[in-house]
C-alpha cells in the first residue's frame, strides 16, 4: 500500500469484547487509522497491545465531532445514546459502521433517512450474523434474486442452550446456568433466550431480502424458556432436532410472515446440524434456488472481520466518488404488510399429559377433528407414578387459530399441554 497516502481517520465508539477484536485487526492496515475510542470506564485494565491511552475518551460525542473523523464504528449497542451518536456522526459528514442489531431493527428508517438526506453510508454487516458475510452478499451478489425464504440460526447462546440439552439430556435450567459461567450467557440472558436478539436480526434481514420495511413490532416472538428434556428426546425419537428458528416468508400476494419460535427441524435438513455457538442463514430464491451461509455469529475476531470489511469498504471510495457505494444503501420506502401468527398454517408437535382412561388418545383425536386438525402421528410415550400418560401429537398442516382452540378444549378436560412447539414445513 502507497505509505505516503494520508492514513482514513477512524473513531471508535465502544472497546469490549468486538471493539478490542476491531482495533487489533486494523493494526495489519496501514490506510486507516484509530484517532479516537469512547469507553465507559476510562480506568478499566486493557489487554490490547501497543494501545494508546491517549487517544481514549469517556465521552463519546468527543468522537463524532471530532472534524478530522471520517468513519465512525459505532459498538456500545443499544438505542441510547447510540442513535443520537450516530445521526449527529453523519450531520458532522461521517459515514457510520456500526453492529447495533437493536438500533436498525427499531429505528432503522430514520436512521437511513438521515444518512441519504447528507449523503452518508451506515453499513452493518456484523449486525445480523457476526463473521458471516450476509448484508452485502444479499445486496450485491444475489440482488438479481427474487428471495422469498429466510431460515436462520441468529442466535449463538440459545443454540449453544439448545444443543448442549439435546446432547446431555440436560435441562433447560441447569445449561443455562452452564453457560453464563462459560460466558456464553450474560447475566441477565433475557435478550437472547426470549428471542428479541434474533428478532432484531430477522427483521433486519427480511427488510433488506424482501425489499420492504418490516416493523420490528410485527415480528412474533417466542424464547426457548420453556423447551424440556423430555421435548428433546421425544424430537430425537420422531426424527427431529430442537432449534431457536429466525424465518421469513413472502406469500403469493407479497405479505410478510417473519417471526422467531423454537421449531421441530428435519434430521435430514442443514440447520439440524448447526451446533452450539455457529449461526447459519438459509436463503430460498430464483434463480438461485436455496442457499446455506454458516459460521461464526459472535466474538471477538469473527464479528471484527465484518466490521473490518465494512470499514476497508467505506475507506476504498472515499475520496474517489461523492457519491459511496450506491448498491449498499437503503432502497426501499414501502413497510411490508405482515401476516399475524395467528392467520397462518403450520404443523405442530403437541405434548400432553393426559388422565390415563380409556378413549384419551381418541379424545383428542375427536377434538383435533372437530378444529379441523388432521394428525401426522399420535403416540403415548409411557403412564407416570400419578396414572397419567404422556402423549406426544404431530399434526398435519393447521391453522394456529384452530390449534389454541383445540389446546383449550383438551385442557378444560382436565388434561395438561406441557410443550407446544412448530415444526418446520
Amino acid at each position: 500500500m502507497n505509505k505516503n497516502k494520508e492514513k482514513i481517520k477512524i473513531g471508535l465508539i465502544g472497546l469490549g469484547t468486538v471493539g478490542s477484536g476491531v482495533y487489533k485487526t486494523l493494526q495489519s492496515f496501514d490506510n486507516v487509522e484509530i484517532t479516537k475510542i469512547a469507553v465507559r470506564n476510562l480506568n478499566k485494565p486493557r489487554n490490547i497491545k501497543g494501545l494508546d491511552n491517549s487517544i481514549l475518551t469517556d465521552d463519546a460525542y468527543q468522537v463524532v465531532n471530532d472534524p478530522d473523523i471520517q468513519i465512525v464504528v459505532e459498538l456500545a449497542g443499544g438505542l441510547d445514546p447510540a442513535y443520537d451518536l450516530i445521526t449527529t456522526a453523519i450531520k458532522n459528514g461521517k459515514h457510520i459502521v456500526t453492529a447495533n442489531k437493536e438500533l436498525l431493527a427499531k429505528r432503522g428508517e430514520e436512521l437511513f433517512n438521515i444518512a441519504e438526506e447528507h449523503n452518508r453510508v451506515v453499513l452493518y454487516e456484523a449486525a445480523i450474523a457476526g463473521g458471516i458475510p450476509i448484508i452485502m452478499p444479499v445486496k450485491t451478489i444475489l440482488a438479481g434474486n427474487s428471495i422469498n425464504k429466510i431460515e436462520a440460526i441468529l442466535n449463538g447462546t440459545t443454540n449453544y442452550i439448545l444443543t448442549k440439552m439435546d446432547v446431555e439430556g440436560a435441562s433447560y435450567e441447569q445449561v443455562l446456568k452452564e453457560a453464563q459461567e462459560l460466558g456464553y450467557a450474560e447475566a441477565d440472558p433475557t435478550g437472547d433466550v426470549e428471542g428479541y436478539d434474533a428478532a432484531y436480526k430477522i427483521a433486519t434481514l427480511a427488510t433488506i431480502t424482501f425489499h420492504k420495511r418490516i416493523k420490528i413490532e410485527k415480528v412474533y416472538r417466542e424464547g426457548i424458556t420453556k423447551i424440556r428434556a423430555e421435548d428433546m428426546k421425544a424430537a430425537n425419537d420422531l426424527g427431529y432436532k430442537i432449534k431457536l428458528i429466525a424465518s421469513a416468508y413472502l406469500d403469493k400476494q407479497g405479505r410478510a410472515d417473519v417471526r422467531v419460535h423454537p421449531m421441530l427441524v428435519s434430521k435430514k435438513a442443514t440447520l439440524a446440524h448447526i451446533d452450539y455457538v455457529t449461526n447459519a442463514v438459509s436463503l430460498s430464491g430464483h434463480p438461485v434456488g436455496n442457499v446455506t451461509l454458516s459460521g461464526p455469529g459472535a466474538g471477538e475476531f469473527p464479528t471484527a472481520s465484518s466490521v473490518v470489511g465494512d470499514i476497508l469498504a467505506i475507506s476504498a471510495e472515499l475520496g474517489k466518488t461523492e457519491y459511496l457505494l450506491p448498491m449498499m444503501r437503503c432502497q426501499h420506502h414501502k413497510t411490508a404488510e405482515t401476516i399475524d401468527i395467528t392467520d397462518t398454517e403450520n404443523k405442530y408437535y403437541l405434548s400432553i399429559n393426559a388422565k390415563n382412561n380409556k378413549g384419551v388418545i381418541g379424545k383428542i383425536g375427536i377434538i383435533c377433528a372437530d378444529n379441523n386438525i388432521s394428525l401426522q402421528s399420535i403416540v403415548q410415550r409411557g403412564v407416570c407414578d400419578n396414572n397419567t400418560a404422556d402423549i406426544t401429537v404431530i399434526t398435519e398442516l393447521a391453522r394456529e387459530k384452530d390449534i389454541q382452540n383445540a389446546i383449550r378444549q383438551i385442557e378444560q378436560d382436565g388434561n395438561k399441554v406441557n410443550s407446544l412447539i412448530r415444526v418446520q414445513v
